[in-house]
């Protein structure tokens, strides 16, 4: 187990929302202890007292469930060091020591390379990890050129490319739900399944994110990485075991088998819209290109959906559709798995309004099964809904992330080529809507999206 952590950023919002209360929440379940150590590293002129200050504060702030012993003791240890994290001479000052470190990379995906650069000219003690979060380069050629990089600098195993949604009890429960239950298995393929839809929904608009959303899109932001590892979880084949080895080689399968977008292909089976101004509840929303920091000549999407096929034994006829989309009329996150209808109903109810849907829901996590039975008359029908809690894990989706980094265990953590793999998938859409092959279209706030 490593007992340093070194993040580089630290004082942004990464850390402050998700970081820190991870660290935090590690404390409570006694998975560090009192020979731990958080290193701070940013471009701040803060002294170590003035990041320990801004942290207890943090804590508070976004961890107030936690014991205030545990909050105090995280914030007490840290220390911190102003520095360019593309600095060499800076960043040998930070990670200076003997022990293993892991080095946090919560800084824009455009100062990776420097920064692994640098990592890599300072000496990294043996043992020690990086940690670099999504998106993982900016498009395929970046991608592979940082795998390169971080080749040179530690083995793929000390590489954490982390994505907290696999982290998430839902999404686990993906794998857990259709690998041990016999019930499912069975029928997990394309002769049941007619469609999977991979939604992240969100009412929320901009935020206050334009310094970074306006360069990245919804594209980058969400499809890219968060929705095409659930849709790996989703279509996977069953591992041989959840090492690290056997779950993302199967993951890989999957990239691997997406059935390329081409020509006018891409533009029947994507779309993107921006939002204009709108309400959505009881607060008014304003157009994308008037949020303070967009530059509306960069014609950023807010919505984005690609319509997938495998090229695979086990689903070569399913639909599988990756939507997200900011200031839309309601939150909408989950996985749903459409069942094919019975090939004869001898009842008077009959058609799409009998449904056979597995829900997997992200936020909040819960799932649930919507069945068909009878209704008050033999010869009708009626929906039923079979509803789960979830158990919620003792640590959150980062504190899961950061154990796995300490621990060394690699298996939630993607891999070079599964990176690239997935750049391979969305590239093509990229470069069609670049040359607006495919229409930016406009939709209110507030309403369900672009029209079909």
């Amino acid at each position: 187990m490593i007992n340093r952590l070194a993040i580089f950023g630290a004082t942004g919002d990464l850390t402050a929302r998700y970081l820190l209360p991870a660290i935090a929440a590690l404390r409570a379940a006694g998975e560090v202890g009192d020979a731990f150590q958080l290193i701070g590293a940013g471009r701040d002129d803060w002294s170590s007292s003035e990041f320990r200050d801004w942290a207890a504060a943090q804590l508070a702030r976004h961890a107030p469930r936690l014991p205030d012993a545990v909050r105090a003791a995280v914030a007490s240890a840290a220390s911190y060091q102003q520095a360019d994290v593309t600095d060499r001479t800076a960043v040998a000052r930070v990670i200076a020591g003997d022990e293993p470190v892991a080095c946090y990379l919560a800084l824009p995906p455009a100062v990776f390379p420097g920064a692994v650069s640098a990592l890599h000219d300072a000496g990294l003690p043996a043992g020690s990890r990086i940690v670099l979060e999504k998106p993982f380069g900016e498009d395929l050629p970046s991608a592979i050129e940082l795998n390169h990089l971080l080749a040179e600098t530690l083995p793929e195993q000390a590489v954490f490319r982390v994505d907290h949604f696999l982290a998430m009890t839902t999404v686990q429960n993906l794998l857990g739900t259709r690998l041990v239950n016999r019930v499912f298995e069975p029928i997990w393929n394309s002769a049941h399944v007619a469609e999977v839809d991979i939604v992240w929904d969100e009412s929320l608009a901009l935020e206050g994110r334009a310094s970074y959303y306006d360069g990245v899109g919804a594209l980058k932001d969400m499809l890219q990485n968060h929705l095409l590892q659930l849709l790996c979880l989703v279509a996977m084949e069953p591992p041989i075991s959840l090492s690290e080895r056997d779950l993302r080689d199967r993951k890989v399968d999957v990239l691997r088998s997406v059935r390329p977008l081409a020509g006018e292909e891409t533009a029947r089976r994507t779309r993107r819209g921006q939002y204009t101004a709108g309400r959505i509840g009881d607060r008014a929303v304003p157009a994308y290109t008037d949020e303070d920091g967009v530059d509306p000549a960069h014609h950023t999407e807010t919505f984005a959906e690609i319509e997938l096929r495998l090229d695979n034994w086990r689903w070569p006829d399913t639909v599988f559709r990756l939507q997200t989309g900011k200031a839309l009329r309601r939150d909408r996150k989950e996985v749903a798995v459409r069942f094919r209808h019975v090939p004869h109903l001898p009842f008077a109810h009959r058609g799409d309004e009998a449904p056979n849907l597995l829900r997997f829901g992200l936020d909040p996590e819960n799932v649930s099964l919507e069945l068909t039975g009878v209704g008050p008359r033999l010869r009708t029908l009626s929906p039923m809904s079979l509803d789960a809690e979830l158990e919620a894990s003792d640590l959150p989706a980062y504190g899961q992330l950061l154990h796995s980094v300490l621990s060394g265990d690699s298996a939630l953590a993607i891999r070079g080529d599964e990176a690239e793999e997935s750049w391979r998938v969305v590239s093509p859409v990229l470069e069609a809507w670049a040359k607006d092959a495919v229409p930016l279209q406009e939709y209110p706030a507030g309403s369900a999206g672009p029209t079909r």
